[in-house]
């Protein structure tokens, strides 16, 4: 009994050492460092349609930027598409690094042994980028929110090992900060430029065809997320 007690004591203690993280380093956006953070930036042409759509990627804890630019291919510190317009930083305190399966501290411990564990945040987003170095990028099937997502998933970032290409958006768009009013307005300047010359030329059937491109899209990858296995990375 007092080996167990011993044991146990001894493997709380591991489990407590495993969630001491060191601090990173502040947010720079002028060199470009956003450590541990999702960041997101507009898309050329399809941001000009659908200004919510960008492409994203997920930071090191030295901030650099890694993204799923290209198939098979995983940028770092090369960020595709242009600097960073938005960013959200995520706390590590709520990801799990289990050394074993009874070190998990998040709620989905068999999901998140199955998706891929690590012991550290950057050690993690390494598993996530060899995963997608052999991997077609495809924009309705397999992008850049596909690999920020399963790279969440590993992390278990909020106890969650569910993370997808809509709640991986929807994550960015409603909690994350713009780095500068300049961000802003090349995110939505081209959209508002595009839409007041479709209504010159095409009139209000132009908003009818935008509207109901962007509601597809939506509707594409709603359905391809819940109403589909596997169809989407």
């Amino acid at each position: 009994m007092e080996a167990e007690a011993a044991f146990d004591v001894e493997d709380s203690r591991s489990n407590d050492e495993l969630q001491e993280l060191w601090p990173v380093g502040e947010i720079d956006p002028k060199r470009g460092r956003f450590p541990c953070c999702i960041v997101w930036t507009p898309l050329p042409v399809v941001s000009w349609l659908a200004p919510y759509i960008g492409h994203v990627g997920i930071c090191q804890e030295d901030g650099s930027v890694l993204d799923f630019a290209g198939s098979n291919f995983v940028s770092m510190d090369n960020f595709a598409y242009g600097s960073v317009a938005r960013y959200l930083q995520l706390d590590r305190k709520k990801c799990c690094f289990p050394a074993n399966l009874g070190a998990h501290v998040c709620e989905s411990t068999y999901k998140h042994t199955e998706v891929g564990t690590a012991t550290s945040w950057d050690s993690t987003l390494q598993l996530g980028t060899r995963h997608f170095q052999h991997k077609y990028y495809n924009l309705f099937t397999c992008n850049c929110y596909s690999f920020v997502a399963n790279c969440l998933n590993r992390l278990a970032h909020g106890g969650s090992a569910e993370w997808n290409v809509l709640n991986v958006a929807a994550l960015v768009w409603l909690h994350g900060e713009w780095v500068d009013k300049m961000s802003v307005v090349r995110s939505f300047a081209p959209f508002v430029t595009v839409t007041c010359i479709g209504i010159f030329m095409a009139g209000w059937s132009f908003l009818i065809g935008l509207s109901a491109f962007c509601l597809l899209l939506i509707g594409w990858f709603v359905f391809a997320v819940y109403c589909t296995k596997g169809l989407v990375c």
